[in-house]
């Protein structure tokens, strides 16, 4: 029997973009199904591969030299839009993520890394014309609070009245606060080499910053949802006047996902790290969401699976399958990622034909 499938993948970590894993999940499928009638829709939630699956999609896509989280300059792509008002579509991962800290994170990058090239993308999205801009957050090294991209703007209040009648939009499905055992920190500060001494002082420094922010702002910041996200810089964009937005949605709004829902007798999609922060928000759990209303099966190829059949039927998901396990080790799956992804699709095909 030939199937409609939609490939609809987020990035898969450092390893493979949501392009890249698209592209390869699509090859191994069409090893085994190559009867099967293939969308091929990359899609991100506002982490690292949101620019690559708008790039081409909307606009030009442009690169701007930045100051990288630890100050060397890094180039950063990101896109435009010229039909009015004129957006720019950022990404915080092109220019304070981890993948450009040039080793693992330690104690010293999880202290050092800024956000100050986000500044400088909003200025150089501000010289091209732009009166939207969508900064899409996730995958960041820094903890900040956005600190550093206010510095890039000329400070608190004169990035505000550089903003002042421009849109801004934090594109984000993270929903902690700024502050506290769920903020910025606490949660995010040891995945980017945060020790417990030092997740404490990331956390004095954001609470003193989040007394300016508070007052820019006129309101607490600090406890607004998605204040936490990218390492704060989430509630830096909030205090700027912007709004948060689920960056998932907005991805599948550009790439037309409802309409490839409609059209799919299968859903495949997947992510670095299958686990339970994948069913809150973010890229699968949406699409798992779509599809469940439609009464379409959905599979999930990821790096790595964490969660029981149990919790993979509450979320509506049919199965799940891990690279790390095809490969062998989680070694082989992210040194040879693309090649590991492939070979797993097309073992997923086989099963599933």
């Amino acid at each position: 029997m030939t199937r409609t499938v939609l490939i609809a993948p987020d990035s898969f970590g450092d390893s493979l973009t949501a392009v890249q894993a698209a592209q390869c999940i699509a090859a191994g499928w069409r090893a085994a199904r190559g009867d099967d009638e293939l969308i091929v829709a990359p899609q991100s939630d506002g982490g690292p591969g949101f620019v690559d699956v708008l790039a081409g999609r909307l606009g030009e896509a442009r690169t701007e030299r930045v100051s990288g989280p630890l100050d060397a300059q890094v180039d950063a792509r990101w896109v435009f839009d010229p039909r009015p008002p004129g957006t720019a579509y950022l990404e915080c991962a092109q220019a304070c993520g981890l993948a450009l800290l040039g080793g693992p994170p330690t104690v010293r990058t999880a202290l050092d890394a800024h956000t100050r090239g986000v500044g400088e993308l909003m200025a150089a999205a501000l010289a091209a014309g732009a009166r939207r801009i969508v900064v899409g957050l996730g995958g960041s090294g820094s903890t900040d609070g956005g600190r550093g991209m206010m510095d890039a703007l000329g400070g608190l209040a004169a990035a505000r009245e550089r903003l002042a009648g421009v849109e801004v939009i934090a594109a984000s499905d993270v929903e902690h606060p700024l502050l506290g055992p769920r903020g910025a920190a606490a949660v995010f500060g040891p995945q980017k080499g945060a020790d417990p001494q030092t997740v404490a002082a990331l956390e004095d420094r954001l609470t003193a910053w989040a007394q300016h922010l508070d007052a820019a702002a006129g309101r607490p910041i600090r406890d607004e949802p998605g204040a936490g996200a990218a390492g704060g810089l989430g509630a830096a964009l909030l205090a700027l006047g912007g709004r948060r937005e689920s960056g998932a949605a907005i991805i599948a709004g550009h790439t037309g996902l409802e309409a490839d829902l409609d059209a799919a007798d299968l859903v495949i999609t997947g992510e670095g790290r299958f686990d339970d922060q994948s069913l809150h928000g973010k890229v699968v759990s949406a699409l798992a969401a779509g599809a469940r209303r439609r009464g379409v099966p959905v599979l999930v190829l990821a790096g790595q699976v964490t969660l029981s059949d149990a919790e993979l039927g509450e979320a509506g998901i049919a199965a799940a399958y891990a690279v790390a396990e095809h490969a062998g080790s989680v070694r082989r799956a992210i040194d040879d990622a693309a090649e590991q992804l492939i070979g797993l699709s097309t073992a997923v095909a086989a099963s599933w034909a």
